[in-house]
């Protein structure tokens, strides 16, 4: 077995999937080969995931596992969001680890390795720079491919927003974006690979620019896009924050078809008093009012939101008005979390008053009405053509996305016949489920 030999498991959420895939990408770039079993690798390496309980404890567990396996010429490596704010703890609770890397300079790994190569460490070797920095130093490391020929592109890194909730700007820092020309010259490099749909990442990509002076920074730099890569069929936003979904982005947006009509705005709740407790948007009226404009704008545009049930202070009043909501806005894709009490955030003095009996009715209720909603929307795609991105095949059916889908979190296009990844062809939706469609392709895959 060769030392430079790396197994990377990667948890949590796609943001987690850029970094953990460009740690690959720099490792390979010095001559690490990666491996599918902890047992061939040299190196293991966990990204963890630190935002909520249970994906802090999936993160334990995963290092433990290894930990308890892992042979004397083996290095283990704990990176992350867990890492990044709990570093100390998660060496206390899994004995074996060699290195501890967070999520500020994970581009360090290969140092971070030789470190650990080099130098006897009877403890574990930290390396948790305090400063945030993401920037053109990523450059080499980016390429975070999908199934098929899709692409994550990481805009921007760390929060500035004040959600009290919310661990990740303990856990990442301020808001930091990257360069312009960076984002352009890897969306050039993308394409070039064969990349057909771009998906821009950040904790808000709506703050993207504030910090390089950028007024509408999304709406600037999604106009660079398609004058940058004309030809990229598909780029998708993810990740907006209300209240700053401007005229601008919205014109941009229904000015270019390359950019999809698909609106990832998480609004965590409905309820006015709500939103002030968790230190969020309040305006009520503005999502109202921002999502006409954007439905007039854009008349196919498919809206995705996530939401919290039993945060401190909800009573049946206020989940009843979220209900209301939900039913009267009717939202293509839903996310909904139950409350997870995070120590550190500013809702720590608000406790976890609401049982979790309670927390679990009302997240049963919220997605069984929204399920019906989402049936009923899908229903109307019945007799309509849409374009599908091939992902894969399986048991006679081609499975894909259409600009409706976000890659992992939402539904997915299954079509009768065989088509190769990457295509993206045309498919005439014959029925419906609650997230899936179903279709059979029609002739001629749309060319590059």
């Amino acid at each position: 077995m060769s030392k430079k030999t790396f197994h990377l498991v990667s948890l949590g959420c796609a943001k987690n999937t850029v970094d953990s895939d460009s740690m690959a990408q720099l490792l390979m770039n010095d001559g690490y080969e990666p491996v599918e079993t902890a047992k061939k690798a040299g190196v293991l390496i966990v990204n963890t995931c630190g935002f909520i309980g249970p994906a802090k404890e999936e993160s334990i567990t995963t290092l433990q596992s290894l930990a308890a396996k892992k042979r004397s010429d083996q290095l283990l490596i704990a990176a992350g969001c867990l890492t990044q704010r709990y570093g100390v703890e998660v060496a206390q609770k899994v004995p074996g680890i060699d290195g501890i890397l967070g999520t500020r300079r994970w581009m360090d790994i290969v140092q971070v390795i030789s470190q650990l190569r080099a130098t006897p460490h009877p403890a574990p070797v930290y390396h948790l720079p305090a400063a945030a920095t993401v920037g053109s130093d990523e450059h080499d490391a980016l390429r975070a491919s999908l199934a098929g020929a899709s692409a994550y592109l990481k805009v921007a890194d760390g929060c500035r927003r004040p959600c009290a909730f919310c661990a990740i700007p303990l856990i990442k820092g301020t808001a930091v974006s990257r360069p312009l020309e960076t984002i352009l010259a890897e969306a050039r490099e993308l394409r070039e690979m064969g990349i057909r749909e771009l998906i821009l990442i950040a904790q808000d990509t709506t703050d993207y620019g504030h910090d390089l002076g950028l007024k509408d920074g999304l709406a600037v730099l999604l106009e660079s896009l398609t004058n940058a890569v004309p030809d990229m069929d598909w780029i998708r936003v993810m990740y907006s924050y209300p209240g700053y979904v401007t005229d601008r982005m919205i014109e941009v947006m229904a000015s270019h078809k390359q950019i999809l009509p698909y609106l990832d705005i998480p609004l965590q709740h409905a309820h006015p008093q709500m939103l002030k407790l968790m230190k969020r948007p309040a305006n009520i009226d503005w999502v109202y009012k921002t999502l006409a404009k954007m439905r007039a704008s854009l008349p196919d545009l498919a809206i995705r939101t996530t939401f919290i049930v039993g945060y401190p202070g909800e009573g049946e009043s206020e989940f009843q008005t979220l209900l209301d909501f939900i039913q009267e806005i009717r939202f293509d894709r839903v996310g909904a979390f139950k409350f997870s009490f995070e120590p550190g955030t500013s809702s720590e003095a608000l406790g976890d008053p609401i049982p979790a009996e309670v927390k679990e009715e009302r997240w049963g209720r919220l997605m069984s009405i929204q399920q019906n909603i989402s049936l009923q929307i899908n229903q109307s795609y019945v007799g309509k053509t849409l374009d599908v991105l091939v992902e894969g095949f399986d048991k006679g059916l081609t499975i894909g996305r259409s600009y409706r889908d976000a890659p992992e979190i939402d539904g997915l296009v299954f079509a009768e016949g065989q088509t190769e990844p990457g295509q993206l062809v045309k498919v005439r939706i014959t029925g419906a489920m609650a997230y899936d469609l179903t279709g059979t392709i029609l002739p001629s895959p749309i060319q590059l």
